[in-house]
């Protein structure tokens, strides 16, 4: 009976251990309930594709057409929420709040007026570098069509996709004394937005302030693959996220210092802000 106690008190240890202090009363709450471990890998799967998705981030025509800019993102990637990493009956939390920030490069460029349209298109790439402790190579791109009106007022559509591949341990081991093992998480995203914006000039003189205020309404389709380092166990995504994704923001450029900021949503999942700095050419 004594060893039966000790055994099960050396269990009650290796778990608490295994819970991020910070989520303790959230774990110690869940445990009378706990949620699934499959929606909660199906979740964390969804999350970090939608996090890192090749929103618009300009207006509804991203560039006077014949020109282009190179600029910097920088998209904030919230946490985790501690129930939304709670796994193994709220035993454990995955070590998923590693980065807080995307940091991505990127280009884009409008084609010369082709009637009343002009279309345009982007790129945007993390090159393979460890950061915040992963590694992250994400591919980007957009294909673009925009109608804008002499009133000011502009209307596109937008197909965009990102590949990102993770290397990082996140599933980390039970036993917080073992060494790391890395996973690797590969995941993409594609979809389609509906555009509208206007476009308003701010101040006189030569170079006037050029706002453009837009609004993105789209369907994005997330595909997911994730191995556990641990145990050679690929984690299934039985609910892939397939649904609305919006952005509403505003782009802003005066000579050729061009910006943008921008609140991003998938209902359910993420809800952050974007910011963009760069070099109109």
């Amino acid at each position: 009976m004594i060893i039966l106690l000790a055994a099960i008190l050396a269990a009650g240890t290796a778990h608490a251990s295994n819970i991020d202090p910070a989520c303790q009363a959230v774990a110690t709450a869940a445990q009378a309930n706990p949620p699934a471990d499959q929606d909660q890998q199906d979740y964390l799967l969804n999350f970090f594709s939608l996090s890192t998705t090749f929103s618009p981030l300009h207006g509804f025509m991203p560039n006077e057409p014949g020109h282009g800019a190179i600029s910097f993102e920088a998209s904030v990637i919230p946490p985790v929420s501690c129930y939304h990493r709670l796994v193994f009956g709220a035993t454990k939390t995955e070590d998923t709040n590693k980065a807080p920030v995307l940091p991505r490069p990127r280009i884009t460029f409008t084609f010369p007026m082709l009637g009343p349209i002009a279309l345009y298109g982007g790129l945007g790439y993390v090159p393979p570098l460890t950061v915040f402790g992963t590694r992250n190579v994400i591919a980007s791109g957009e294909a673009g069509i925009a109608l804008p009106l002499k009133s000011g007022l502009g209307f596109g559509l937008r197909y965009h996709y990102t590949m990102l591949k993770t290397v990082a341990d996140v599933a980390t081991a039970f036993d917080p004394t073992a060494p790391p093992v890395l996973d690797f998480y590969s995941g993409s995203t594609y979809g389609v937005d509906a555009m509208a914006g206007y476009n308003l000039h701010i101040g006189k003189g030569d170079h006037p302030l050029a706002l453009s205020p837009y609004v993105a309404l789209g369907f994005t389709n997330v595909a997911t693959f994730f191995w556990v380092g641990d145990d050679g166990v690929v984690a299934s995504n039985h609910t892939p996220y397939q649904g609305f994704t919006g952005s509403a923001g505003t782009q802003a450029q005066w000579k050729r210092i061009q910006g943008a900021a921008e609140f991003y949503t998938a209902p359910g999942y993420v809800y952050t802000a974007r910011f963009r700095i760069g070099v109109a050419i």
